[in-house]
């Protein structure tokens, strides 16, 4: 009896323990069921990489589109200078000076003797009166005291108009190249016009630069108005017999013969 006993007792249930009927184990329903619910770590890992995986398609789409928005991008054109192989027209900064100082005509004597400037243009006898742009402007001569009637003085003739300044270094490599225009005999008269700058450092420079050619001044801005003249340096300008003006598309020459085509470019063919 004893013994019957104790084997019915190990055959009994323990307390917190279930008998799990045979085919529904590890295998079974009950497992198949906890695979599918979304709050068991396996789905939730799922759904984290599905995640990312939308993130990541999301930011290669937003990247795309951004590529394309840059490339389609309107750009301005690039300098003539800068096409040829050098760096071209230079934009004053800030805090540049807006116009240059009017000339001390005894403090400038040493470096106007040691530039030894060409005379400015003065108006000739036969001269039509002044027209276009340039009519009633009138500014200080760089190389020798005095003032020049711009439009008086070059009224009914051709000539070639530079800005430069001595802070400009792409100015340095062009002046000298306008000069050896200059000399050529076939032409037109060339006038710097110097700009935002002081004239003792001017002068210097084209003293050291062994340019002859003659420049004006601008101290109160008045000339770059006239001309509607882009903030940058060196400009030229083509003046007409007429008194009109042509901007050349700003560049930097570094041959007498990119000069030369500009000039004939600009200027009407010959009667």
């Amino acid at each position: 009896m004893a013994h019957e006993a104790a084997r019915r007792e190990a055959l009994r249930p323990q307390a917190g323990h279930a008998l799990v009927p045979a085919g529904t184990g590890a295998s079974g329903a009950d497992h198949e069921e906890c695979s599918a619910n979304p709050s068991s770590p396996g789905a939730a890992r799922r759904g984290s990489v599905l995640s990312r995986s939308e993130v990541r398609a999301t930011i290669a789409v937003v990247v795309l589109a951004l590529a394309g928005v840059v490339a389609l991008w309107p750009r301005d054109p690039a300098p003539q200078g800068a096409a040829a192989g050098g760096p071209g027209p230079q934009e004053p900064s800030e805090s540049a000076q807006i116009t240059a100082s009017v000339p001390d005509d005894a403090a400038l004597a040493p470096l106007r003797r040691q530039a030894a400037l060409e005379p400015c243009p003065s108006p000739q006898p036969d001269a039509p009166p002044a027209a276009g742009p340039l009519a009633g402007v009138v500014v200080p001569c760089l190389g020798e005291p005095g003032r020049v009637d711009l439009g008086a003085a070059l009224a009914g003739r051709s000539a070639l108009l530079t800005l430069w300044a001595s802070w400009c270094g792409v100015c340095r490599e062009e002046m000298p190249v306008l000069a050896a225009y200059a000399a050529e005999p076939d032409a037109i008269p060339v006038v710097g016009i110097n700009v935002q700058d002081r004239p003792d450092a001017a002068l210097s420079l084209l003293a050291d630069l062994d340019v002859h050619f003659p420049s004006v001044t601008d101290p109160d801005g008045a000339l770059q108005r006239a001309l509607n003249a882009p903030r940058a340096v060196p400009l030229s300008f083509v003046v007409r017999p007429d008194g009109s003006v042509q901007l050349i598309p700003p560049r930097v020459f570094r041959s007498v013969e990119q000069i030369r085509q500009s000039v004939a470019e600009y200027l009407p063919a010959p009667s």
